[in-house]
């Protein structure tokens, strides 16, 4: 069955090296997406970047970096992002968030499992 959408793309960029109450930002933003009931959510981790201080993180040998760019993509309706923005507003302090309405497709077999 294919189903299809207006919904929200949520980006959140971050550094790997980021922490909230002691564990990796990363992981404390997606456990709070889940408890909150938000659809869904990937962590990417890049090998090459640069921010607002333009110092390059990379993962090459010569130049090796603890603090590599985190991407973090979350999907879902309008109305449940704007029900974690407030939340992410108290735990991000450095970073960027991006969002853009988008269009989803949802595919979902009709077997039952």
């Amino acid at each position: 069955m294919k189903r299809e959408s207006t919904a929200i793309l949520l980006r959140i960029f971050i550094g790997e090296s980021d922490r909230y109450k002691g564990k990796p930002l990363y992981m404390h933003i997606v456990e709070m997406l889940k408890a909150e009931g938000i659809a869904g959510a990937t962590v990417f981790r890049g090998i090459t970047g640069f921010g607002k201080h333009s110092y390059i993180h990379t993962t090459s040998i010569l130049r090796l970096s603890t603090d590599l760019p985190i991407l973090i993509e979350v999907a879902d309706l309008e109305e449940n992002i704007d029900k974690i923005r407030p939340k992410l507003d108290e735990i991000i302090t450095q970073g960027l968030v991006t969002e853009e309405k988008v269009k989803i497709i949802f595919y979902d077999s009709d077997k039952k499992k």
